[in-house]
């Protein structure tokens, strides 16, 4: 069994990006800039924003928070939006979800300038990825594209199986794992909560993708040996013998999955870092195609 360890490629990455920026710099063009919008006090979108931050910090980007109360109004949001998207100095921005349940998360995607998209959300994005036409990837589904890429594990002609079909994960990531390219040619099986005998699926799967945000509920019954994993969940558990007071899982039931897989993600340390990695990669292509 072998971890594909998230935050050691995920830094890999990110030493390229920070030569790449130091290039740009040397040749007197602009600097990368990345934005995020947070609203509220979510305790986990605060760390994860914070880590997005100390990323741009990492590889040399400019980056700007931009933090609004829970009781922001729609119509606020939206007008702060308009001006990341008119903000020349900005090249890229994200608002992180979840919102407040007040706030249309539709309306907020599609306000978001396609050329600034760089979380792959708005619907201009993914019909280009749908095409196979340059398109800022779904930054998740992007990040474990890349992380098989690195650990050259052979997909094609393949079985996966994606659990989830969010329009962030699950839906995106079937169509990438069965696109004619590197890491593609999958036969793909796109399974959710209406799904019937679930494991008759997972059993054959050689890859399994689970983006369900139910923690362990992939278990070893359910899995073949030498399957390939990757655990997009992270679920906070309360541990009272931790400092935190709480514990990360993942989908995956990963003590007993792991000894099963060929290779597998843990959580923490596995899907999330690449994630964030994504989107430097998205928004260094975002000033680029200026």
């Amino acid at each position: 069994m072998i971890l594909l360890d998230g935050k050691k490629t995920s830094n890999d990455i990110k030493d390229e990006i920070t030569i790449k920026v130091a290039e740009l710099k040397k040749k007197g063009r602009k600097t990368p800039h990345l934005a995020a919008i947070i609203v509220g006090a979510n305790g986990a979108s605060i760390t994860y924003v914070n880590a997005k931050v100390k990323a741009c910090e990492k590889v040399g980007f400019e980056s700007t928070l931009v933090q609004l109360p829970e009781d922001v109004s729609e119509a606020e949001l939206l007008s702060k939006i308009d001006e990341l998207n008119n903000d020349d100095r900005i090249d890229g921005f994200i608002v992180q979800l979840p919102l407040p349940k007040h706030i249309d998360e539709h309306k907020v995607t599609l306000a978001v300038s396609p050329e600034k998209d760089v979380d792959g959300f708005h619907p201009e994005n993914l019909g280009r990825m749908v095409l196979d036409l340059p398109c800022f990837l779904p930054a998740t589904p992007y990040g474990i594209v890349q992380l098989l890429d690195r650990y050259d594990i052979e997909t094609s002609g393949k079985d996966c199986v994606v659990i989830g079909r969010s329009h962030i994960v699950g839906s995106p990531m079937s169509i990438l794992m069965a696109r004619n390219n590197k890491v593609g040619n999958c036969t793909v099986t796109l399974t959710h909560s209406r799904t019937k005998n679930l494991i008759d699926y997972t059993k054959k799967a050689d890859i399994i993708i689970v983006a369900l945000g139910k923690a362990e509920f992939l278990t070893a019954d359910m899995v073949k040996e030498g399957v390939v994993v990757v655990d997009v969940g992270i679920t906070r558990v309360k541990d009272a013998s931790r400092k935190s007071g709480f514990r990360l899982l993942g989908d995956v039931k990963f003590d007993e999955v792991a000894p099963k897989c060929s290779y597998i993600t843990p959580v923490p340390g596995g899907v999330g870092p690449m994630t964030i990695a994504s989107l430097m990669m998205n928004t260094l292509q975002a000033m680029d195609m200026k």
